[in-house]
């Protein structure tokens, strides 16, 4: 029942090419049931009309304070890179080398695949899982290896399933993301990259943009970019510009939305840097902050976007049971009607086998 609701209420293939139905959302199959198991049935819906509704509830309450923190926490990061890049690029003028900076050719790949704990959320792990699986594959055909650290529950349980995918470490979220979460994962990209077991990290993560829009993406954490922008594998920039924020509001007793659009300041001058101390002591100094920023960022990313589709899914789920139940509520009335109609049938039968012939 509660499978059939999070698909929209339709059953399957085999029944949908079953040429005499009705092509409705809620096809109307022959019931062989009786009165009281179409009135449980009616009851079963709306408990799990109940059930999803608080879950809605409680996704919309908790997506709130995730969206605040992505929102707060993106110019922050942003900034922080677009130094460490201008740094860097001075630095690699001048012919200074800094280990997580070095650019050396490229034979192993390190992964940081980050999904959720819980399921209900539509395909929200099922695309970030899909995603890295695809650039693992990318990958081996270039002939480089690539080794996954997966982050959430859902995700390690997805690579368990795949021999083929060389997992280093499984880790799990513990509710709304932390410094000491992000340290985790970046004490272990850290040693990764610095032993030279890998020449490059990815983060996958899905990009929070709106409630009901939120986008897989790979970004490149190391070696730190030359360029003032973050680029994908596949040099598209996936820096925050012009996302869309929506504020939940109470409107007539019920939840509604309020859309505000964030933009991103740009600044066309490049700020003119003077060092007191090496600028290569600085960057060593401030590349562990850079990872830790970075992998937080992703991970309030990825717990808006989990939010925000579990909502998504379970509003729709709602919406079927409300849809299911009049559906049921109709043959319900149709078989009710039936039996009466029958009963004063017989009613008006036996009375006129009692009356005398003349």
């Amino acid at each position: 029942m509660f499978s059939t609701l999070l698909t929209n209420g339709v059953p399957s293939k085999s029944h949908l090419s079953h040429p005499h139905l009705p092509k409705t959302r809620f096809p109307h199959f022959p019931i062989r049931s009786g009165i009281r198991e179409i009135r449980d049935r009616i009851n079963s819906v709306k408990t799990t009309q109940k059930i999803t509704e608080a879950m809605k509830l409680v996704a919309a309450a908790r997506i709130r304070r995730a969206q605040e923190a992505v929102i707060n926490g993106r110019p922050f990061s942003e900034a922080f890179a677009e130094v460490l890049q201008s740094i860097n690029q001075q630095l690699q003028s001048d012919d200074v080398e800094v280990p997580l900076t070095a650019v050396r050719p490229v034979k192993n790949v390190a992964l940081v695949v980050i999904t959720g704990d819980r399921g209900l959320c539509g395909g929200f792990n099922n695309s970030v899982a899909k995603k890295a699986e695809a650039r693992v594959d990318e990958l081996k055909k270039l002939g480089i290896g690539c080794v996954v650290i997966s982050v959430g529950k859902k995700g390690n349980s997805y690579f368990k399933r795949r021999s083929f995918v060389e997992v280093d470490r499984f880790i799990e979220n513990r509710g709304f993301p932390t410094t000491k979460d992000a340290q985790i994962i970046a004490d272990d990209v850290f040693s990764l990259f610095v032993s030279e077991e890998v020449d490059k990290v990815e983060l996958v993560y899905t990009k929070f943009v709106s409630l009901v829009r939120f986008n897989p993406v790979i970004q490149t954490l190391l070696p730190l970019s030359k360029k003032g922008e973050v680029f994908d594998v596949n040099g598209n920039c996936v820096d925050a510009t012009g996302d869309e924020f929506f504020r939940l509001t109470s409107k007539d007793g019920k939840l509604a939305l309020k859309r505000d659009v964030v933009k991103k300041k740009s600044n066309d001058c490049v700020p003119i840097m003077e060092f007191e101390q090496d600028p290569a002591q600085i960057l060593d100094a401030m590349m562990p902050l850079y990872l830790n920023s970075q992998v937080l960022k992703a991970l309030q990313e990825s717990l808006a976007s989990e939010l925000a589709a579990r909502m998504g899914a379970m509003s729709n789920a709602t919406d079927n049971a409300v849809e299911l139940t009049k559906n049921l509520s109709v043959v319900y009335n149709r078989e009710r009607q039936a039996k009466i109609t029958g009963e004063i049938m017989e009613i008006v039968a036996g009375s006129e086998a009692l009356t005398p012939i003349d």
